[in-house]
């Protein structure tokens, strides 16, 4: 890890979590426990992340899935060194093995060595998510590279994480609202099925800002839309299922 790389100690799920994380450049947030929340893993269970940053959406996932086990793949070798330590100091070093490499190319012959395809019950990432020609490049490095899609679209993503599921497996993605004619589009093109989409609500009344969508790798059951989720109540305080998930670790409900 470089030396001058100025981190903060954050807490997650209520203090049950502690991550480190760069000062400046891509930091993990709400949007990372929400994705942690909504991958239906079950104890046992291996599962895949593309692109893990500091580890966030993996370590939540197994404070809530005791005796799950999760791969991760980061290309920035600075943020998968985090995310090792991540998991050592909230003692989950054994159930979370994190690769310095393409998550885009796992599963191929050109891709890690140590994935193969088909392997994995789950996988899930946080795509970055505007577009290279809609944003303004950020002044981090680090930031631009997990926050604007420049040469990888969408499908690419969605093409890498159905690729490292087994058949009937879950792909897991969280996305803004304008990303969902491209994701949905990408997960037809990759022959998933059963796609479950779920808006997350700021606050009633307000357009949704992310979407949840889940799908299976050989399934063909139809499409369906969730009620969705909402943040925030009138203020800032959280609504008590966002509460529920967010501060307490509890799963996310597709329903």
């Amino acid at each position: 890890m470089t030396d001058d790389l100025a981190l903060t100690d954050d807490a997650f799920l209520g203090g049950r979590l502690r991550i480190l994380q760069p000062r400046k450049g891509f930091r993990a947030g709400v949007d990372s426990v929400l994705l942690a929340a909504a991958v239906p893993a079950r104890p046992g269970e291996r599962v895949f992340e593309a692109g893990t940053g500091p580890g966030v959406a993996a370590l939540c996932l197994l404070k809530r899935v005791e005796g799950a086990r999760v791969v991760g793949v980061e290309a920035n070798p600075d943020y998968a060194e985090l995310a090792r330590l991540n998991a050592s100091r909230n003692d989950l070093a054994d159930a979370f093995e994190v690769i310095t490499g393409d998550a885009l190319r796992a599963g191929k012959r050109d891709g890690p060595a140590e994935l193969q395809p088909g392997t994995f019950d789950h996988a899930f990432a946080n795509p970055p998510y505007h577009a290279a020609d809609a944003a303004q490049p950020s002044p981090h490095a680090d930031k631009a590279s997990a926050h604007v899609l420049m040469e990888a679209p969408l499908a690419d993503w969605v093409r890498a994480l159905a690729r490292m599921v087994r058949p009937k497996g879950a792909i897991t993605i969280i996305q803004p609202t304008a990303a969902l004619p491209e994701l949905l589009a990408a997960m037809r093109e990759a022959k998933l099925g059963e796609i479950a989409i779920t808006p997350i609500w700021p606050r009633a009344g307000e357009p949704a800002i992310r979407v949840l969508v889940r799908a299976r790798r050989n399934v063909r059951t139809p499409a369906k839309l969730s009620p969705g989720l909402t943040l925030h109540k009138s203020g800032n305080a959280f609504t008590e299922e966002a509460e529920r998930i967010l501060r307490h670790g509890a799963a996310f409900s597709w329903e």
